[in-house]
């Protein structure tokens, strides 16, 4: 039987955990995040969500799969038979993820050429729904294949396959050894030309000025531990997944603080960058910061082209690097998102690890072809949304309550960690786990279902984004709900030798 990969060296699984952690997020949702959330003084209860919350979760997730060495559904199943099914919906949901996670990648890649002539033009929204993605009229159409989305993402699935393909030594933890490095150094540069431009300072202090008033306001406490949250890649079996293949002498917590840190040092790092250029933009169009800020998407492809437009020199240079920065960290988070399927598949079915990337990478790969169509935007758009939602957010809530509460593992994942880590864990992390994050959670849960079971958002329809109910059933709701289901069905079928033997193996040792 062949025996589980691991890490060449500590080195190379913190830059992998870091890549996974550090991706689009990072960059165009936290700069937005962080301003309409007080500003400065949002850092107050985002520096309180990473000690409560990211950091502790990390450290569990870190700790089950260093301890029952296998994938998520494998390290659960050793946890107790009866909690397999949450890891396979942990994978699911990372399965679904890497359909439409990849199409984004493909976009950059794509943005990254034209950024050489300026393609976009001046019309730079009208570029990108228009000319690039001829985006479909009515969400629900599926329209044509775009070639200008279709041929980046061939690219983009045969980089993480052909990675995925070498294994984790030769692999993911080289690839990483390559991309993470890179990203810094492409966005210190970023950032340093930034801070040249005309009315940099002006965006830099609107991204800072405290509002220490909206301190007292329960949503921006919410929003710090849901950034924190989707930000460092917990609860959807990444970190099980790559904890897994650590040696059995490994410094878990401070792996956990590095990691942690790490990733919210390059946010940091992303809103310096992003207010920088807010504020140039602002300044050339005679308009406050306020009017320029967005995220997401439109900040990425239509804002930061705009803006590139109106710079004084290096455009083309300065447009490649922003859009390569993007493909690096998007590689380098799909890389870990898809290592979770394959891992479960070699577990679950003992079939070499070439089989599991042939077909879980492969599936994924033909499944994101509808987010390349004409009207792959929309479909993008809801599975995102409701993924997020209802599928990480709603696992780190599971997750947390079955571990502490129900099978009262804290304790023992506790004994385990405290064993082989320099930083010993006390009641800070059990108080944490078990009491913190279950109840901000829950409260953020209960949230995102009243508003969208009662439709509490603008539009016509009073669902998200406008779309129609038959739309947001299928296109949201559905997907949300097949990762739970498809993840049960998994859980009740049978497994192979392999993991049976590996397993009363570890059950012999650990009574010895």
């Amino acid at each position: 039987m062949e025996t589980r990969s691991q890490w060449g060296t500590r080195a190379g699984f913190i830059l992998a955990a870091v890549g996974s952690a550090v991706g689009l997020g990072n960059i165009w949702r936290f700069p937005a995040v962080a301003y309409e959330n007080g500003g400065g003084a949002f850092f107050i209860p985002y520096l309180f969500a990473l000690l409560t919350a990211g950091i502790p979760i990390l450290i569990m997730e870190f700790t089950i799969g260093h301890k029952y060495r296998g994938s998520a559904p494998l390290s659960f199943k050793r946890m107790n038979k009866k909690t397999e099914w949450l890891g396979w919906w942990g994978v699911l949901v990372a399965f679904v993820i890497s359909t439409y996670y990849s199409v984004i990648i493909a976009w950059a890649i794509s943005y990254s050429i034209f950024s050489f002539n300026g393609s976009w033009g001046t019309d730079t929204e009208g570029f990108l729904f228009g000319e690039y993605l001829n985006l479909a009229e009515v969400p629900g159409q599926i329209g044509s294949l775009v070639p200008g989305v279709f041929i980046p993402l061939i690219i983009v699935w045969a980089v993480v396959l052909g990675i995925l393909f070498k294994g984790v030594k030769k692999g993911i933890e080289i690839a990483n050894r390559i991309f993470i490095p890179a990203l810094v150094i492409l966005f210190l540069i970023i950032v340093i030309y930034a801070l040249t431009l005309p009315g940099a300072l002006a965006g830099l202090d609107a991204f800072f000025a405290p509002d220490f008033a909206r301190i007292a306001d329960p949503d921006v406490w919410v929003a710090a531990y849901g950034q924190i949250f989707f930000s460092l890649s917990i609860a959807f079996a990444i970190m099980i997944t790559y904890s897994s293949y650590l040696p059995k002498k490994s410094d878990i917590t401070n792996n956990a603080f590095i990691v942690g840190f790490g990733n919210s040092s390059f946010e940091l790092l992303a809103g310096i960058g992003v207010f920088a250029i807010l504020g140039f933009m602002a300044t050339a169009a005679g308009v406050g910061v306020d009017e320029v800020v967005a995220g997401g998407v439109g900040l990425a492809f239509v804002v930061f082209p705009a803006i590139i437009n109106e710079f004084p020199f290096f455009n083309e240079f300065f447009g490649f690097l922003f859009f390569a920065s993007l493909v690096l960290a998007g590689l380098s988070s799909l890389i870990s998102i898809t290592e979770t399927y394959v891992a479960g598949l070699v577990d679950k079915f003992n079939i070499s690890r070439t089989k599991a990337v042939l077909f879980g990478g492969g599936l994924a790969a033909v499944i994101s072809l509808l987010y390349a169509t004409q009207g792959g935007l929309y479909f993008l758009d809801a599975a995102d949304y409701f993924i997020n939602q209802f599928g990480v957010a709603l696992i780190g809530l599971v997750e947390v309550v079955m571990i502490a509460w129900v099978l009262r593992e804290l304790k023992g994942l506790q004994t385990h960690a405290n064993g082989i880590s320099d930083i010993r864990l006390g009641s800070w992390w059990t108080i944490c786990l078990s009491v913190v994050t279950p109840i901000v959670l829950g409260y953020m849960m209960f949230g995102l279902f009243k508003q969208n079971l009662l439709k509490e958002f603008d539009g016509a329809t009073g669902n998200y984004e406008g779309y129609s109910d038959t739309f947001i059933m299928f296109g949201g709701w559905a997907v949300a709900a097949a990762a739970l289901l498809i993840g049960i069905l998994l859980s009740l079928t049978k497994w192979k030798t392999s993991a049976t033997i590996e397993e009363e193996k570890q059950k012999t040792g650990e009574a010895k």
